[in-house]
């Protein structure tokens, strides 16, 4: 599928890591996001070598190559925090999440750069950058690269500009920095105050995140509407074209050459029937022109 456009959306591993590619297969996706454990726990169930035979037989069978798959990390996990217990217990986790990737072949693993809590954005983007670096650089070898996600500044988090990641990927040493990217989030992105929604608008985003970070470090896209409005610093997904942010900002997504190589994933509102993805990626692909 690698040569196809890469569309999906976050599907649940219930019943088997595999499963995630099956339920993707059988929708349509040609990229899938998953858990590699439950999102809201600390610890997770060992992956074990059949858990890995499964999924790697599946992904071959559904026709998926490892470039359109990503995971996500868990919710717990804060690389900001200024408090020393839950930073190094997030730090633990972070590390799990990076080696269950690697046994599973998923090369690319979305983290929420996490909240200041107070200690303040500075020392938060350094905590951050410090927590990645000391992490890669306990696992040299491995290849799983990291994708700081934009977020919609809810809070203390940190994220919600480009100056935050071009902060947090600086403050990670020269030899760890290949190993880290970013993922795009559109409702984030719109929350935090980055409008979009019209063409100048939208060349005004990528040139100012060219000039930032660079394209090069964009890897993939979480493709959702936003409940809320402009700038509302509110994280609430809304179905594509349902919210404000409207479907013509998604056409232009969808068209730009530029991204037309990156997974592009819904998180969208589901159903266990998983019509709701259908239908989303109906519409995005409705916006490709011929």
């Amino acid at each position: 599928m690698s040569s196809q456009l890469k569309l999906g959306a976050h599907m649940s591993t219930a019943g088997g890591y595999y499963k995630a590619l099956d339920r993707g297969r059988e929708i349509g996706c040609t990229a899938v996001q998953l858990f590699t454990k439950n999102a809201n726990q600390w610890a997770g169930k060992p992956i074990s070598p059949e858990d890995v035979k499964l999924f790697k037989g599946s992904l071959e069978q559904a026709g998926y190559t490892d470039s359109d798959l990503i995971a996500h990390d868990s919710y717990l996990i804060n690389l900001a925090t200024p408090d020393d217990a839950l930073w190094a217990k997030s730090l633990a986790a972070f590390g799990h999440e990076l080696d269950r990737c690697a046994m599973l072949g998923v090369p690319a693993l979305v983290t929420h750069s996490g909240a200041h809590v107070g200690s303040g954005e500075e020392a938060g983007i350094a905590r951050i950058a410090e927590g990645i670096d000391r992490v890669l650089s306990e696992r040299p070898d491995q290849e799983v690269t990291v994708l700081l996600e934009t977020t919609a500044g809810q809070g203390t988090c940190l994220g919600y500009t480009f100056e935050h990641l071009r902060d947090v990927i600086g403050g990670v040493s020269e030899e760890n920095r290949r190993r880290v990217a970013v993922c795009w989030d559109t409702c984030h992105l719109f929350a935090a105050g980055i409008d979009f929604t019209e063409e100048y608008k939208y060349e005004r985003m990528v040139e100012s995140f060219d000039r930032i970070i660079g394209l090069d470090r964009l890897r993939a896209i979480h493709m959702n509407d936003s409940v809320k409005g402009l700038g509302s610093r509110v994280d609430r997904h809304a179905n594509i074209g349902k919210g404000m942010i409207g479907l013509e900002p998604f056409r232009f997504i969808m068209n730009d050459p530029r991204l037309a190589a990156l997974p592009k994933v819904l998180e969208t509102p589901k159903e266990a029937d998983m019509a709701d993805d259908i239908i989303n990626m109906d519409v995005l692909r409705s916006l490709i022109k011929d």
